[in-house]
């Protein structure tokens, strides 16, 4: 049977596939409370990143980075965190070696809020370098997820949270053998909707989640997951009609 898993092909199997796409998550490891695991980020994006791959012609999945800039997660065990400036530097390095072997489209699948600033500042220098590469990202699925549900998909705070109502609806639907729902709890911190105030976590919750992780069922995860990935999948699918390029009106 064949696989999309790049870490599982070999050189022929790699040449028979012919590959021009290659889809990357990027996670982390930290806290997501006690009913999560910790590589939940980390997991998620690589499923979602596994699914959008089975759908797409000529693409295979990268295995995701298992690390994130998680700085601001460090008050509950365990984390392993990595630095603003080394997180640029890898995923930098990550997608030029991919350019090196001739795949100029790079489909982003991003499982981690610290992640985006690296990815922002990364995916511009690789434009910058190598203008005719084409990268996609989905950089908050959880934002993507809301935009595209219908308004009463979610019960609480709009699914929101670290380890919240949608995220741990989408654990369930990947991985439910990691979840603990007897022991899920989170907290809802009054944010304002317009302006944002910096945060550390600590100060969002007294646990490792937020939002209302109770509220979460396999059924909303399932429906995250068809949206997300068909999102993607429609989204590249259209990009390659148009050159991967914008109209200009």
């Amino acid at each position: 049977m064949k696989t999309v898993e790049l870490n599982k092909l070999n050189e022929h199997t790699f040449k028979e596939a012919n590959v021009d796409k290659v889809v990357m998550g990027f996670g982390s490891l930290e806290s997501h409370g006690e009913h999560l695991p910790y590589g939940c980020d980390a997991f998620l994006s690589y499923d979602l990143a596994h699914e959008v791959a089975k759908k797409l012609d000529r693409a295979v999945v990268a295995p995701s980075l298992p690390y994130g800039m998680s700085a601001h997660y460090r008050h509950r065990p365990m984390c392993i965190s990595i630095s603003d400036e080394t997180l640029i530097k890898v995923m930098f390095d990550m997608f030029e070696s991919v350019i090196y072997w001739g795949i100029n489209k790079i489909i982003i699948i991003n499982g981690h809020d610290g992640n985006i600033a690296a990815l922002e500042i990364a995916t511009r220098q690789i434009r910058q370098k190598y203008p005719d590469v084409n990268i996609a990202l989905l950089e908050a699925y959880w934002i993507t997820a809301n935009n595209l549900l219908p308004k009463d998909t979610f019960e609480v705070w709009n699914g929101g949270g670290h380890g919240g109502e949608g995220e741990t609806s989408l654990a369930l639907s990947f991985f439910p053998e990691l979840c603990d729902m007897d022991r899920a709890k989170g907290m809802i911190p009054e944010m304002d909707s317009n302006v944002k105030l910096v945060w550390k976590f600590s100060e969002l919750s007294d646990y490792g989640a937020s939002g209302a992780p109770e509220k979460a069922t396999l059924e909303k995860g399932q429906k995250m997951q068809d949206v997300l990935v068909n999102s993607v999948v429609e989204f590249v699918n259209k990009m390659e009609t148009k050159n991967w390029r914008f109209n200009k009106l």
